[in-house]
C-alpha cells in the first residue's frame, strides 16, 4: 500500500483558497510547511507527467505526508489511457482531487504536446478529462487553465474551450487570467508580461454560474485574494505564497478566522516534522529552501535568510540551524 494512504485524511475543504502547483517548489516538505500556515488551503503538488507516474518511482513523485490533506495531484499529459492509469493510481495514493495542466507554457511542455499548448485542443481535453472522470471514481477531476494562447483574443473562444470540457462532466476550473504566449517569452515573463483579465473570469462566472470558478494570477496581496475568493469560489496563490509565506498565514485568517500567530511560533511548530525527516537521513537544507522568505520586510529578515542559506547546507546539519536563523531576527517580529 502506497505510504500516503495511512491516517485519516481531512474533510474535503472548499477551493475557497488554494496553494498553487509550482515546479521544482512545491514537494512535499514546501507543503507540509505550507499546511501549518495555511490549515484550510487546498494544497497541490508539482507537476507530474503521467509516464512518469506510470512508470516511475511513485515513492519519490506520489510519496505525501497525511498532514497535507487535503492535497490534489497534478498531472501533465495528453494521452486519455495515460491520463486515465495516472489518475487511477493517485487515487490509491490517497489524494483528494486530480488536476490536468492546461497552462503550463514551457518549451518541454509544448515539446510533449501537454500544459497551455492544449488551449488549443478542447475536443482533446474534454476526452482526456472524460477519461480522468471515469478513473476518478468520487474523487474530483479538475483543470487548471489559462484564458488562450498566442493570438487568442476572444472570450468567445475560451468561453468555448471552458463548456466543451465542462460537457465532459467537469464542474471545476482553476483560471490563471492571463493568456500564454507560446514563443518568444520564457516562463516566468508568461507569469508576467500578458495582461490580466479579471474580467474575463468574472463574466465567466456569471454566465456559467454551476462552474466552481477559482482565480489564479496576481493574488499577491491579502486583499486581492479575499476579494477573489468573495466574488469567485476561490483564490489560487502561487509565488507570494512562496516567497513570503507568512502571507498565505494572513490569507488564512483573512478567509477562515481565527488570530495571527507570530511567525517563530509557527516555524517552531514545524521541528518535529523536520527532526523526523532528519532521522530519516533527509538533508536539512531540502526542507530549510521553502523557509527562507519567511522573515521577509522583517527587522532580522535577511540575517534569517543568511544563516539558513549557509549552515543548513552543512552535513549533520540540525534544528539548532533554525534556532540560530530564529536568534538573528528581532524577537518583537518574530
Amino acid at each position: 500500500m502506497p505510504a500516503a494512504s495511512a491516517g485519516s485524511p481531512r474533510e474535503p475543504a472548499s477551493w475557497r483558497l488554494c496553494v498553487a502547483p509550482m515546479m521544482d517548489w512545491t514537494d512535499t516538505h514546501c507543503r507540509v510547511f505550507h499546511r501549518l500556515l495555511a490549515p484550510d488551503a487546498r494544497l497541490y503538488t508539482e507537476m507530474v507527467h503521467a509516464q512518469a507516474v506510470i512508470h516511475g518511482d511513485r515513492r519519490r513523485l506520489l510519496g505525501f505526508d497525511p498532514v497535507e490533506h487535503p492535497v490534489a495531484l497534478q498531472l501533465g499529459g495528453s494521452d486519455p489511457g495515460h491520463l486515465a492509469t495516472a489518475t487511477r493510481i493517485g487515487v490509491e495514493w490517497g489524494y483528494d482531487e486530480i488536476n490536468l495542466n492546461v497552462g503550463c507554457p514551457s518549451d518541454r511542455v509544448q515539446a510533449g504536446r501537454f500544459g497551455a499548448c492544449l488551449m488549443k485542443e478542447p475536443a482533446l481535453v474534454a476526452e482526456c478529462m472524460a477519461a480522468m472522470r471515469a478513473a476518478a471514481g468520487t474523487v474530483p477531476v479538475t483543470v487548471k487553465c489559462r484564458l488562450g494562447v498566442d493570438e487568442m483574443e476572444d472570450y468567445g473562444v475560451f468561453l468555448g474551450f471552458i463548456d466543451t470540457v465542462a460537457a465532459a462532466g467537469i464542474d471545476t476550473f482553476v483560471v490563471h487570467a492571463r493568456k500564454a504566449w507560446l514563443q518568444g517569452l520564457s516562463p516566468k515573463e508568461n507569469r508576467e508580461i500578458p495582461p490580466l483579465r479579471y474580467d474575463w473570469v468574472d463574466r465567466l462566472k456569471t454566465e456559467r454560474p454551476a462552474l466552481r470558478i477559482v482565480l489564479n494570477g496576481g493574488l499577491g496581496e491579502v486583499e486581492a485574494a479575499v476579494a477573489a475568493a468573495q466574488r469567485l469560489d476561490g483564490a489560487m496563490i502561487g509565488r507570494a505564497a512562496y516567497h513570503e509565506p507568512y502571507r498565505l498565514h494572513l490569507m488564512q485568517v483573512a478567509l477562515f478566522g481565527g488570530e495571527a500567530r507570530p511567525r517563530a511560533e509557527l516555524l517552531r511548530a514545524l521541528r518535529p516534522y523536520v527532526e523526523a525527516q532528519l532521522a530519516r537521513g533527509v538533508a536539512l537544507k531540502h526542507i530549510s529552501r521553502h523557509l527562507l522568505g519567511l522573515f521577509h520586510g522583517q527587522p532580522g529578515g535577511r540575517l534569517f535568510r543568511q544563516v539558513l542559506s549557509e549552515r543548513a547546507t552543512k552535513p549533520g546539519a540540525g534544528w539548532d540551524v533554525i534556532e540560530a536563523a530564529l536568534a538573528a531576527t528581532d524577537p518583537a517580529c518574530a
